[in-house]
């Protein structure tokens, strides 16, 4: 029997700030249940002078956004086309499926493990018996937020920190984080698919941005298809899981560039420059922060970072992709402004959700699916 649990962690201030081993931030709420003490005698309690009732501490009010290097653009023409709900399904493969799910966790194989993590999205009973469920090489326990922090256990013999998988053949590392991610997100692949169908069959030179482009895998699936890709992440330790990946797969001579900065600082300068891609990817946090401090709120900044994508999409601009991950919204919020975002541009703006299909043990039943996250794209054609 062996446990354990990998990554760093530091908190500090009333607001309850803490910073995850991938370099996201993550704000924890302080209203927390009051630890309770051993209370003093009633005889003691009545002999005490009546104490002056403290204060209500101040709310610190939520700060204010920054100011945005420039202010959105007003946009004319008529709004593209629009397609939904869409649902984007990923379903099983003999690297990654989802086994099963219930009771507010799933089940997962993940290359050679099976792994079980926390889900509020599985509202229903477990389709398959607890004996099942016990066989799984790796449970993580502890805070149930996308993502919250927590310990991993490994009930039959301890793991090493990473191993190694291959999807949509791109060799790449599965990695025990100090959150119950794992260094990919399969629902990704029903994006990564278009993706590398689109570069395939362009029929000449594609350039791919992928923004907080975390371990990495949709840049190594966008370069090995034949794209010029620009990977951007404010964390040195998922740039350099990036790296690990690419060195993993021997795909040093891939073109593609690591760049460790704030998101909205790299595409404001890109803009200023006029560079332009022909695919982007954009998946942001609900909050971050910046290598340099620089912070970001999805509802306060997600418009301005759309507009200044928008002014570096390519004359022949093949898609831009936004996917959102816990936010509490519907998914016609995020279609709407991009619709707007796109104004004149023609296409179709298709939104909706990521789901995974469950898929049993062998991966050849055909279960519940597991919704996972909000997505908006704009397509050219």
């Amino acid at each position: 029997m062996g446990e354990g649990w990998y990554g760093d962690r530091s908190f500090s201030g009333a607001a309850g700030k803490y910073s995850t081993d991938d370099g996201r931030s993550i704000v924890k709420d302080r209203h927390r249940r009051p630890k309770i003490g051993s209370a003093a005698p009633a005889k003691a309690q009545a002999q005490r002078a009546p104490a002056m009732k403290a204060p209500a501490p101040k709310k610190e009010p939520r700060p204010a956004p920054e100011a945005p290097a420039r202010p959105l653009m007003r946009r004319e023409g008529e709004k593209p086309a629009e397609r939904l709900p869409v649902i984007l399904e990923t379903a099983g493969s003999d690297q990654y499926r989802l086994i099963d799910s219930g009771a507010g966790e799933k089940l997962e194989q993940y290359g050679p493990y099976r792994i079980v993590r926390p889900e509020a999205q599985a509202l229903w009973q477990r389709s398959l018996p607890d004996s099942v469920w016990d066989k799984a090489d790796a449970l993580f326990t502890g805070d149930t937020e996308e993502d919250g922090m927590g310990r991993w256990r490994f009930p039959k013999a301890a793991l090493g920190e990473t191993w190694p998988m291959k999807l949509l053949d791109v060799d790449f590392h599965g990695r025990f984080t100090a959150f119950r991610h794992v260094g990919v997100f399969p629902e990704q692949l029903a994006h990564w698919s278009w993706m590398r169908d689109k570069v395939e069959t362009a029929g000449r030179p594609v350039k791919v941005l992928n923004l907080f482009g975390y371990t990495g895998v949709a840049s190594l699936i966008a370069a090995s298809a034949g794209a010029e890709v620009t990977h951007v992440d404010a964390s040195k330790k998922a740039i350099g899981w990036g790296r690990e990946n690419q060195a993993l797969g021997r795909m040093e001579k891939l073109p593609i560039r690591w760049i460790c900065e704030d998101a909205m600082k790299f595409i404001q300068r890109e803009e200023r420059r006029g560079s332009k891609y022909d695919i982007i990817l954009t998946d942001p946090p609900k909050f971050g922060r910046g290598p340099n401090g620089e912070v970001w709120h999805l509802f306060d900044h997600l418009p301005l970072m759309l507009d200044v994508c928008r002014e570096i999409l390519s004359p022949k601009a093949i898609g831009l992709v936004l996917t959102a991950y816990s936010i509490r919204a519907s998914f016609y919020s995020i279609h709407e402004l991009m619709r707007e975002t796109m104004r004149g541009a023609g296409g179709t703006v298709e939104s909706g959700e990521l789901v995974i299909r469950e898929s049993g043990i062998d991966g050849k039943d055909t279960g519940r699916a597991l919704s996972t996250s909000l997505f908006s794209r704009w397509i050219s054609a």
